[in-house]
C-alpha cells in the first residue's frame, strides 16, 4: 500500500500593533516611530509556561512565512519549509515557531512603504534608520504581546543571524541558546562594498524618483541588478560551475551574440531579478541592507569584544564553507570570543558547496546537529 501523503501545514499571516503614539518605539538613532506593526506567524502551541518558544529570524528579502502553505493547493511553501514543521528540525509538534518580519520590511511590517501617520503618504525615504538592535526590540515587545516569557532559541541566517546575536546581547536573560548560521557580531568591509554597489544600482534608477515612486512600476532596473549582484555574493565559484558551468542558452553563438543574454549564469541571473521586483519593495532593499552594514554588538557598549560578555546563551555557531558573503571566519571570531568571555559556544561547518545560501538549499547537512542542540536546551 501506498503512505498516506503528509498533511499540509497550513498557516497565515497574523498582525501586532507593537508601538503607538503612547508607547513609541525608540530606535538606536534617536528617531521613534509611533505607530509600528508587525506581520508575523505561528506554528505549533505555546507551552502554558511559555518556555518553547523557537523564534526565526528571516534574511534580507525573506519574511515571515517560513514554513507551510496558506491553502493546501499553495504551489509554494515558506523558505525554510525543510527546517520547520512536524517531526523536522524545529518541531511544530514540540515548539512554538514564531517568525516576524521585521521593521523596516515590505511584507506586512512597518517600513519605507507603509503611510507615515503625519502625512498619511508613504514614508519613502522619511522613514528612519533602522538597525538590527531595533529589529530585535521591536520583536520582543511581539514576544510579550504573544506572553512568551522565556525562548528556547533564536535562529537565523544571514541577517537572521545578526539578528540571533543581538538578541542574546541584548535580552541574554530571554532564550536559552541561539543558533547564529552564517552572520556575525559585525558586518565586514567587503559586505558593506557588496551592499554599498547594490544600493547604487536603486538610487540611480531614473524612476527611483528619490524613493517616492509608490503608485508607479518604480526602480524596476535598479532592483533587479542588486539583486542580480547580491545572487552572486550569495553562491559561490565551486556552486556555479557546478549549477551553470560555461553553458550557453540554446541557439545561442557567443561569437554573434553581441551583449545580450548569452550564458546560462546569465539567464539565472535575470531571472531572479524579474523575480525579486515582483515581490519586494526597493526602498526596504535599501534600509535592510544599510541595517546589515550597521550591524555591531560593540555600538554603545564597551567595547565589541566585551559585548560578548553579556551573552549567556549557549551559542551553536554555523559557518559555511564556501560563504563568500560572511567567510566562516566571522563565525570562527565570535565563537572565540563568546568564550573567552566566559560564555559557552560551539561552531559547526557546513561542507555546502552552495555558499551563502546553503541554510536554505543544503539544510539536510546541518539538520541533525541543530536538532540535537535544540534537545539539550530543552534539559538545561
Amino acid at each position: 500500500m501506498t503512505a498516506a501523503p503528509a498533511p499540509v501545514l497550513l498557516s497565515h499571516r497574523q498582525y501586532a500593533r507593537v508601538a503607538t503614539p503612547e508607547n513609541p518605539l525608540v530606535l538606536e538613532s534617536g528617531r521613534t516611530l509611533s505607530d509600528v506593526t508587525l506581520c508575523y506567524e505561528i506554528f505549533g502551541r505555546l507551552s502554558p509556561a511559555g518556555d518553547n518558544a523557537v523564534l526565526v529570524c528571516h534574511a534580507l528579502t525573506g519574511d515571515s512565512h517560513v514554513a507551510g502553505r496558506y491553502r493546501p493547493d499553495d504551489p509554494k511553501p515558506g523558505w525554510w519549509d525543510d527546517a520547520v514543521g512536524p517531526g523536522k528540525a524545529l518541531d511544530t509538534d514540540r515548539y512554538c515557531v514564531i517568525c516576524s518580519n521585521v521593521i523596516g520590511g515590505c511584507q506586512g511590517s512597518t517600513g519605507p512603504g507603509s503611510a507615515d501617520p503625519e502625512t498619511g503618504r508613504p514614508y519613502g525615504l522619511d522613514f528612519p534608520i533602522v538597525t538590527v538592535r531595533d529589529m530585535v526590540r521591536a520583536q520582543a515587545r511581539l514576544l510579550d504581546h504573544l506572553g512568551v516569557r522565556r525562548l528556547l532559541a533564536v535562529i537565523g541566517g544571514s541577517l537572521g543571524a545578526m539578528q540571533a546575536l543581538e538578541w542574546a546581547a541584548t535580552y541574554p536573560d530571554r532564550m536559552r541558546g541561539i543558533i547564529p548560521i552564517g552572520g556575525a557580531g559585525r558586518f565586514h568591509p567587503q559586505g558593506i562594498a557588496f551592499n554599498e554597489v547594490q544600493r547604487q544600482a536603486i538610487l540611480n534608477d531614473p524612476d527611483f524618483r528619490g524613493g517616492q515612486y509608490y503608485g508607479t512600476p518604480g526602480p524596476v532596473r535598479g532592483l533587479a541588478t542588486a539583486r542580480m549582484l547580491g545572487m552572486i555574493t550569495y553562491r559561490s565559484d565551486e556552486s556555479m560551475w557546478t549549477q551553470f558551468g560555461r553553458d550557453v542558452l540554446g541557439g545561442c553563438d557567443p561569437l554573434q551574440g553581441g551583449f545580450g543574454v548569452t550564458y546560462q549564469v546569465e539567464s539565472y541571473l535575470h531571472y531572479q531579478g524579474r523575480k525579486l521586483v515582483e515581490r519586494f519593495d526597493a526602498n526596504s532593499y535599501l534600509y535592510l541592507t544599510r541595517a546589515m552594514d550597521l550591524m555591531d554588538l560593540g555600538r554603545g557598549r564597551e567595547s565589541y569584544e566585551a559585548a560578548h560578555g553579556l551573552i549567556k546563551a549557549r551559542v551553536l555557531a554555523v559557518g559555511i564553507r564556501s560563504d563568500l558573503l560572511l567567510p566562516t571566519y566571522l563565525q570562527q571570531e565570535t565563537v572565540a570570543l563568546v568564550r573567552a568571555a566566559g560564555g559557552r559556544a560551539e561552531y559547526l561547518e557546513m561542507d555546502s558547496p552552495w555558499g551563502h545560501d546553503a541554510f536554505l538549499v543544503d539544510f539536510p547537512l546541518i539538520e541533525e546537529p541543530i536538532r540535537r542542540f535544540l534537545r539539550e536546551l530543552e534539559t538545561e
